[in-house]
């Protein structure tokens, strides 16, 4: 690289021949005093040794020789500046090349290096080469180290030490040496030589810049050191650390070439700092949508504040990906829970919230609510410190009055919480691996479609992904794998839980979860479940078994479907409703369940797979279907696959409607549900009724409320075998559990007939 032939920049200054009204006495600026007319110069025109020169009489401590011309100091440019100097008489003085630096607005740029290595000059008559180098990096063999500040040099030389000797100068050399620091080969720039300085406390901002800038499509390189960074800096060009950098929490590194996790742990030396600093870009550019680890692990041995983190955003609905990476959560009293309890008032009239909140200040965003008449999985959703009030994710079931609850603060990986809406968010192949110590995930009070896919959910302390508001609307989850810490516990010990849902639309997808309390615990409508595979199962004999997924609302408008669920079942309850009792509502309805393999292994007798526990009298069933499942018992019978949990109410199998449990298949289970359902009955003894029973096969053992079909099979007969042609009627509900049927015909008769009766009614 040669400037002043790339770029054409005049350096060289004029002979002395041509006139010495540009050679200043003074620092070269415009207006000082110049050595025209000195009667201590003169021009020489005929030397032996240099031909045309100056001579000079040193009558000052410090005798300056500056060219008027401004030689310009581009970032990235070094030049040297040399002179031949001899003594002719006198005393001998001392000899340097010097400088004065140049500003914007012709300031002197002060605190700079402006002069070089000083020469003594030892005998008369003796050519001695004085020389030094200038330029903006802090490189080897540069004397005079500028930085970007000044644009331009007036250089010359000083003659030091002893007055009275006389000194003859050949004509001043100024030339471009930048190719011998930077090889125009080489497809990088250096920081250094646009002025900075790695020693951790000088700004560098403008440095880094300019470096940049003068890149133009090559490498940056920001050598060995460490380079305080005071503000915000972008690099446009690919960047290689060797040193590191520093700089306030709340500025930003963007790396818009190469955006990934090494490079930031290569520009700031520290896993967490530099994950903390990528994703402060992540969310702050439009450059870059996705954040690669390139398969790095980062330790950590406290949570992740995402909010925090980003520092200046409580929104954002950009597509924003971090990918294929690993999170290592280190044992640590960080990520122990912070448990409170505080009394509180409830009432249904605003029902989720909780008033009069003694010490209010110590309730923490995110916290588990536990207490009497509270169901599973409600969150602190926000907290409201002069009104003494904590805003509840869900409403409490049967808590209205005064109470202490309890207030459990865990502890996650990540942590969005802080977030009021994050919406298209996603991770993709990534590993957190919480090691029983840490939490996964805690979703952002609001937002839609936050994505999880292909990713591993490692032994989570208490829960895997946590939503505390409708930050899950629409959220997605596929092919990732959820294993348990409490695997060698009891089903009925676990309390982990792997995902808990709030709001409307998740689509849960080709996930293996591995034996936590619960698989999902889920609110609201419109969910999907296909594909996983979620087991509960340990190795106690006739063993208790929770449930997998866990419904907390009544009509779900959900399909579970093409799922391998494995010593757990379906649990539909209404325990997020202040109001439980059914009250011109929707009741139980809209859930699919069809084509999933239902496992059971040591289980015992009264084991079922589909559970439903209403919190409030009057509800019932009202559109369900069940169909084209296979429900296998293991190693013992099971008495039957559906169940009514009625300990805290029943269901009013009056009003059911709207259920078709149809092409099941059972192995090892003693009673079959159908609806409709089709026995037949053979009567072998003359009588005018009938009493068909069906309370082994209709379902969650309702009444038999319809008869849709009725068909003799061979001869019904009275006496020695008389015929009977005449039809018998039928009465429903009947017995005391108004789950028979009565045929009564016009007189005693037997003989086999096929039944077909409902459960429901249609409408």
């Amino acid at each position: 690289m040669n400037k002043a032939i790339t770029e054409g920049l005049v350096l060289m200054p004029p002979k002395f021949e041509n006139g010495l009204d540009v050679w200043s006495s003074q620092d070269g600026t415009l207006g000082s005093d110049t050595y025209e007319g000195d009667p201590n110069a003169a021009f020489v025109p005929a030397d032996q040794d240099f031909g045309g020169c100056l001579e000079l009489l040193k009558t000052q401590d410090t005798q300056k020789l500056r060219w008027m011309g401004q030689s310009p100091l581009l970032p990235g440019c070094y030049l040297r500046i040399s002179a031949r100097v001899k003594a002719m008489s006198g005393n001998l003085p001392d000899v340097q090349i010097a400088g004065w630096a140049g500003g914007a607005g012709d300031t002197h740029v002060t605190g700079l290096p402006e002069t070089g290595p000083h020469v003594t000059l030892q005998s008369y008559g003796d050519v001695v080469t004085v020389s030094a180098i200038v330029g903006t990096g802090a490189r080897n063999g540069v004397d005079m180290i500028w930085g970007s500040t000044p644009l331009y040099g007036h250089f010359g030389l000083d003659l030091t030490g002893l007055n009275g000797g006389v000194v003859r100068i050949d004509d001043l050399q100024i030339e471009d040496m930048t190719s011998l620091f930077l090889r125009t080969m080489m497809d990088w720039v250096d920081v250094r030589d646009y002025g900075a300085i790695g020693d951790g406390v000088t700004d560098n901002r403008a440095a880094f810049e300019a470096a940049d800038a003068a890149a133009n499509g090559r490498e940056v390189l920001v050598s060995e050191g460490v380079y305080f960074l005071n503000d915000h800096v972008t690099f446009e060009n690919s960047v290689r650390f060797v040193g590191t950098v520093i700089m306030p929490q709340d500025k930003r590194l963007s790396l818009t070439k190469n955006f990934d996790l090494p490079a930031y742990i290569d520009a700031f030396g520290d896993e967490l700092l530099a994950f903390k600093k990528a994703v402060q870009s992540l969310f702050n550019f439009s450059d870059h949508e996705s954040l690669d680890m390139k398969g790095r692990q980062i330790t950590i041995d406290e949570p992740i504040d995402i909010h925090a983190t980003v520092g200046n955003k409580d929104s954002y609905a950009n597509r924003r990906v971090i990918q294929n990476g690993q999170f290592d959560a280190v044992d640590s009293a960080n990520w122990n829970s912070d448990v409170f309890t505080s009394q509180a008032t409830y009432s249904t009239s605003n029902n989720k919230q909780l008033t009069g909140v003694i010490n209010v200040a110590q309730i923490q965003v995110g916290s588990l609510v536990q207490g009497s008449g509270v169901g599973r999985e409600v969150y602190v959703e926000s907290v409201n410190i002069g009104a003494q009030t904590v805003n509840l994710s869900h409403p409490l079931y049967d808590a209205v009055g005064t109470q202490v609850f309890t207030f459990t603060r865990f502890k996650y990986i990540l942590d969005f919480h802080g977030f009021s809406s994050l919406s298209r968010f996603v991770l993709d192949e990534v590993d957190l691996k919480c090691n029983g110590n840490a939490s996964g995930i805690m979703l952002a009070k609001n937002g839609l479609i936050f994505h999880v896919r292909d990713c591993f959910l490692t032994k989570p302390k208490d829960r895997g992904i946590t939503s505390i508001g409708t930050g899950c609307q629409g959220m997605l989850v596929d092919r990732c794998q959820f294993l348990s810490n409490e695997q060698p516990l009891r089903a009925q010990d676990r309390r982990s839980i792997a995902l808990n849902v709030n709001a409307n639309d998740t689509k849960i997808r080709d996930n293996r979860v591995v034996k936590f309390g619960h698989f999902a615990v889920v609110h609201g409508a419109g969910h999907i479940f296909t594909g996983n595979h979620w087991f509960q199962g340990d190795n106690e004999p006739n063993g208790l078994v929770q449930a997998g997924i866990a419904f907390t609302q009544t009509n779900v408008k959900s399909t579970v479907t093409g799922n391998y669920i494995d010593n757990s079942f379906i649990e539909w309850t209404n325990e997020h409703d202040s109001e439980p009792g059914f009250s011109n509502e929707s009741s139980f309805g809209g859930l699919t369940v069809n084509s999933n393999i239902f496992t059971a292994n040591d289980v015992a007798p009264w084991f079922n797979w589909i559970v439903i526990k209403p919190y409030g009298s009057g509800h019932f069933v009202s559109g369900m279907n069940v169909s084209g499942n296979t429900f296998k018992s293991l190693n013992g019978n099971i008495d039957r696959a559906d169940y009514v949990d009625d300990s805290i109410a029943g269901l009013d199998f009056g009003r059911m409607r709207n259920i078709v449990w149809l092409g099941n298949i059972y192995i090892a289970a003693t009673n079959q549900t159908h609806n409709p359902v089709t026995l037949p009955h053979t009567q072998v003894t003359d009588a005018k009724t009938w009493d068909v029973d069906f309370s082994a096969h209709l379902p969650f053992e309702g009444r038999a409320r319809r008869v849709t079909g009725l068909v003799a099979e061979g001869q019904i007969s009275k006496g020695l075998n008389t015929q009977v042609i005449d039809m018998p009627f039928v009465s429903v509900e009947q017995g005391a559990n108004k789950n028979h049927i009565h045929l009564t015909w016009a007189e005693a008769c037997k003989g086999t007939v096929q039944l077909t009766a409902r459960v429901d009614n249609p409408i």
